[in-house]
Protein backbone atom coordinates (compact mmCIF):
# COMPACT_ATOMS: atom_id res chain seq x y z
CA UNK A 1 0.00 0.00 0.00
CA UNK A 2 2.85 2.40 0.75
CA UNK A 3 5.52 0.51 -0.73
CA UNK A 4 6.37 2.87 -3.35
CA UNK A 5 6.03 5.97 -1.61
CA UNK A 6 8.61 4.39 1.24
CA UNK A 7 10.76 3.50 -2.00
CA UNK A 8 10.82 7.11 -3.10
CA UNK A 9 11.59 8.73 0.62
CA UNK A 10 14.10 6.33 0.41
CA UNK A 11 15.46 7.57 -2.65
CA UNK A 12 16.69 11.04 -0.80
CA UNK A 13 16.95 10.29 2.59
CA UNK A 14 17.99 7.77 4.90
CA UNK A 15 15.36 6.15 6.06
CA UNK A 16 14.98 5.24 9.94
CA UNK A 17 11.71 2.46 11.45
CA UNK A 18 10.56 5.01 13.72
CA UNK A 19 10.82 7.70 11.39
CA UNK A 20 8.44 5.66 8.73
CA UNK A 21 6.51 4.46 11.52
CA UNK A 22 5.45 7.78 12.24
CA UNK A 23 5.95 8.82 8.79
CA UNK A 24 3.34 5.73 8.04
CA UNK A 25 0.99 6.78 11.00
CA UNK A 26 0.02 9.98 8.98
CA UNK A 27 -0.61 8.91 5.64
CA UNK A 28 -4.11 8.16 3.73
CA UNK A 29 -4.58 5.93 0.63
CA UNK A 30 -7.20 7.60 -1.42
CA UNK A 31 -8.67 6.39 -4.84
CA UNK A 32 -10.67 8.46 -7.12
CA UNK A 33 -12.41 7.80 -10.73
CA UNK A 34 -11.50 8.81 -14.18
CA UNK A 35 -13.30 11.82 -15.36
CA UNK A 36 -13.20 13.01 -11.43
CA UNK A 37 -12.54 16.51 -10.48
CA UNK A 38 -10.64 16.18 -7.27
CA UNK A 39 -9.47 20.20 -7.03
CA UNK A 40 -11.17 23.12 -8.37
CA UNK A 41 -9.35 26.69 -8.98
CA UNK A 42 -9.63 28.53 -6.42
CA UNK A 43 -9.41 25.79 -3.69
CA UNK A 44 -6.36 25.94 -1.24
CA UNK A 45 -4.12 22.58 -2.11
CA UNK A 46 -4.52 21.01 1.49
CA UNK A 47 -2.37 17.18 0.99
CA UNK A 48 0.24 16.29 -1.30
CA UNK A 49 -1.25 12.86 -3.32
CA UNK A 50 1.82 10.92 -4.19
CA UNK A 51 0.31 8.92 -6.90
CA UNK A 52 0.35 5.00 -6.72
CA UNK A 53 -1.27 4.59 -10.04
CA UNK A 54 -3.42 5.99 -12.74
CA UNK A 55 -3.18 9.85 -14.38
CA UNK A 56 -4.31 12.87 -13.65
CA UNK A 57 -3.60 16.43 -15.17
CA UNK A 58 -4.16 19.89 -14.09
CA UNK A 59 -4.83 22.64 -16.22
CA UNK A 60 -5.65 26.29 -15.89
CA UNK A 61 -8.56 28.35 -17.79
CA UNK A 62 -7.50 30.87 -19.98
CA UNK A 63 -9.79 34.27 -20.11
CA UNK A 64 -12.12 32.74 -22.84
CA UNK A 65 -13.02 29.43 -20.23
CA UNK A 66 -10.12 27.46 -23.14
CA UNK A 67 -8.62 25.04 -20.57
CA UNK A 68 -4.39 24.48 -20.76
CA UNK A 69 -3.06 21.54 -19.51
CA UNK A 70 -0.40 22.39 -17.08
CA UNK A 71 0.82 19.21 -16.26
CA UNK A 72 0.47 15.58 -16.29
CA UNK A 73 0.48 13.52 -13.16
CA UNK A 74 1.54 9.77 -13.23
CA UNK A 75 3.94 6.83 -11.94
CA UNK A 76 4.79 4.36 -14.31
CA UNK A 77 8.21 1.77 -15.17
CA UNK A 78 7.86 2.36 -18.91
CA UNK A 79 8.43 6.28 -18.46
CA UNK A 80 11.83 7.99 -18.42
CA UNK A 81 10.67 10.56 -16.46
CA UNK A 82 7.52 10.68 -14.23
CA UNK A 83 5.41 13.57 -12.20
CA UNK A 84 5.06 11.93 -9.23
CA UNK A 85 2.63 14.15 -7.12
CA UNK A 86 -0.84 15.34 -7.89
CA UNK A 87 -1.23 19.01 -6.54
CA UNK A 88 -0.40 22.64 -6.74
CA UNK A 89 3.15 22.94 -4.48
CA UNK A 90 2.71 26.84 -4.45
CA UNK A 91 -1.15 26.74 -3.16
CA UNK A 92 0.34 23.53 -0.55
CA UNK A 93 3.28 25.36 0.50
CA UNK A 94 1.28 29.09 1.23
CA UNK A 95 -1.86 27.89 1.52
CA UNK A 96 -3.29 30.02 -0.83
CA UNK A 97 -5.79 29.59 -3.30
CA UNK A 98 -5.09 27.33 -6.13
CA UNK A 99 -5.29 28.57 -10.06
CA UNK A 100 -5.41 24.89 -11.31
CA UNK A 101 -8.09 22.48 -11.34
CA UNK A 102 -6.84 18.59 -11.34
CA UNK A 103 -8.82 16.26 -13.53
CA UNK A 104 -8.51 12.36 -13.31
CA UNK A 105 -7.84 10.88 -16.94
CA UNK A 106 -7.38 7.18 -15.49
CA UNK A 107 -8.92 5.42 -11.88
CA UNK A 108 -5.83 6.97 -9.70
CA UNK A 109 -4.77 5.44 -5.90
CA UNK A 110 -2.77 8.07 -4.26
CA UNK A 111 -0.61 8.25 -0.84
CA UNK A 112 -1.82 11.25 0.68
CA UNK A 113 -0.70 13.48 3.40
CA UNK A 114 -2.49 16.56 5.08
CA UNK A 115 -0.93 19.80 5.48
CA UNK A 116 -0.97 19.83 9.04
CA UNK A 117 0.39 16.05 9.17
CA UNK A 118 3.78 17.48 6.55
CA UNK A 119 4.10 20.48 9.45
CA UNK A 120 3.96 17.61 12.29
CA UNK A 121 6.64 15.36 10.23
CA UNK A 122 9.04 18.33 9.52
CA UNK A 123 9.19 19.26 13.41
CA UNK A 124 9.14 15.50 14.78
CA UNK A 125 11.33 13.55 12.80
CA UNK A 126 14.91 13.83 12.17
CA UNK A 127 14.45 13.67 7.99
CA UNK A 128 11.37 16.08 7.58
CA UNK A 129 12.97 19.26 6.89
CA UNK A 130 15.50 17.28 4.64
CA UNK A 131 13.07 15.91 2.69
CA UNK A 132 10.52 18.68 2.47
CA UNK A 133 13.53 20.67 1.20
CA UNK A 134 15.12 17.92 -1.28
CA UNK A 135 10.97 17.41 -2.91
CA UNK A 136 11.09 20.98 -3.01
CA UNK A 137 14.01 21.56 -5.12
CA UNK A 138 12.78 18.26 -7.59
CA UNK A 139 9.32 20.10 -7.78
CA UNK A 140 10.79 23.53 -8.70
CA UNK A 141 13.63 21.78 -11.06
CA UNK A 142 10.68 19.66 -13.00
CA UNK A 143 8.67 22.96 -13.42
CA UNK A 144 11.79 24.77 -14.51
CA UNK A 145 12.81 22.32 -17.01
CA UNK A 146 9.32 22.04 -18.72
CA UNK A 147 8.85 26.38 -18.77
CA UNK A 148 12.31 26.60 -20.73
CA UNK A 149 11.37 23.77 -23.30
CA UNK A 150 7.53 25.11 -23.88
CA UNK A 151 9.19 28.95 -24.22
CA UNK A 152 12.21 27.70 -25.64
CA UNK A 153 11.99 24.49 -27.94
CA UNK A 154 10.48 24.42 -31.45
CA UNK A 155 7.15 22.39 -31.60
CA UNK A 156 8.79 19.71 -33.08
CA UNK A 157 11.57 19.49 -30.41
CA UNK A 158 9.05 19.53 -27.98
CA UNK A 159 7.20 16.62 -29.25
CA UNK A 160 10.36 14.93 -29.63
CA UNK A 161 11.59 15.24 -25.90
CA UNK A 162 7.63 14.22 -25.09
CA UNK A 163 7.61 11.41 -27.17
CA UNK A 164 11.52 10.33 -25.70
CA UNK A 165 10.87 10.49 -21.77
CA UNK A 166 7.21 9.78 -21.96
CA UNK A 167 5.63 7.88 -25.65
CA UNK A 168 3.27 5.54 -23.53
CA UNK A 169 1.19 8.76 -22.60
CA UNK A 170 0.04 9.27 -26.56
CA UNK A 171 -2.33 6.17 -25.97
CA UNK A 172 -3.35 7.40 -22.37
CA UNK A 173 -4.07 11.12 -22.33
CA UNK A 174 -6.64 12.91 -24.97
CA UNK A 175 -4.97 14.23 -27.52
CA UNK A 176 -6.25 17.93 -27.23
CA UNK A 177 -4.67 17.42 -23.69
CA UNK A 178 -1.14 16.51 -24.88
CA UNK A 179 -1.32 19.51 -27.20
CA UNK A 180 -2.19 21.84 -25.47
CA UNK A 181 0.64 20.28 -22.18
CA UNK A 182 3.16 21.10 -25.23
CA UNK A 183 1.56 24.15 -26.87
CA UNK A 184 0.51 23.37 -29.87
CA UNK A 185 -2.68 22.69 -31.69
CA UNK A 186 -4.39 18.85 -31.66
CA UNK A 187 -3.53 19.55 -35.94
CA UNK A 188 -0.44 20.34 -35.25
CA UNK A 189 0.14 17.42 -33.21
CA UNK A 190 -1.56 15.23 -35.46
CA UNK A 191 1.44 16.22 -38.13
CA UNK A 192 3.94 15.55 -35.86
CA UNK A 193 2.66 12.13 -35.02
CA UNK A 194 2.77 11.30 -38.88
CA UNK A 195 6.56 12.82 -39.10
CA UNK A 196 6.84 10.49 -36.06
CA UNK A 197 5.78 7.62 -38.08
CA UNK A 198 3.70 6.55 -35.02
Amino acid sequence: MFTKYKYFIAKYVKLNDIDWKLIQSKLKIKKFKKNEIIHHSGDISSATMFVNSGLARSYILDENGKDNTWSIHFNDNNATTVNLFIGDYESFINQTPSQFTIEVLEDCEVVSLDYDDVQFLYDNTKIGNKFGRLIAQEAYTYLHHSIIIRQTKPAKERFDIFMQNTPYLLDKVPQYHIATFLGITPQHLSRLKKEYDY
